[in-house]
């Protein structure tokens, strides 16, 4: 169990960082120029840092959320979530910080439930 749930929070970390950068960093600057054509001008340095963000971590997230997608399901059949919990946890991968919430739940609930799995030298998996 410690290396289902160890696959999940690395991947629920790496998932969320990627997004909030995404979301709050590379989409704001590619886009700027909506919002205020003097300080983003189009083609300036902010737009292209924004479109070289938004066009290569929103693809680097896209990838690796597939493969939150999946430890974040095999971390709910081992733990026993239910279908609420579990639909929960994967939809959160896709709201900027609410992954962060959605990792601490599920981490919490899981070192609660399954304490005597989680201690020992030796995990399966």
């Amino acid at each position: 169990m410690r290396g289902v749930l160890l696959r999940y929070q690395v991947m629920s970390m790496i998932v969320g960082v990627l997004l909030v950068v995404l979301c709050l960093i590379g989409l704001p600057l590619h886009y700027g120029h909506l919002l205020h054509p003097g300080l983003f001008p189009v083609g300036g340095t902010a737009e292209q840092a924004g479109s070289w963000i938004s066009a290569y971590l929103g693809v680097a997230h896209g990838w690796l959320y597939m493969i939150f997608l999946f430890t974040a399901f095999h971390l709910s059949r081992r733990a026993g979530f239910e279908t609420g919990f579990t639909l929960v946890t994967l939809v959160a991968g896709t709201v900027p910080l609410l992954s962060f919430w959605a990792e601490r739940r599920a981490t919490t609930r899981v070192r609660e439930e399954h304490a005597d799995e989680l201690v020992g030298s030796s995990d399966r998996g």
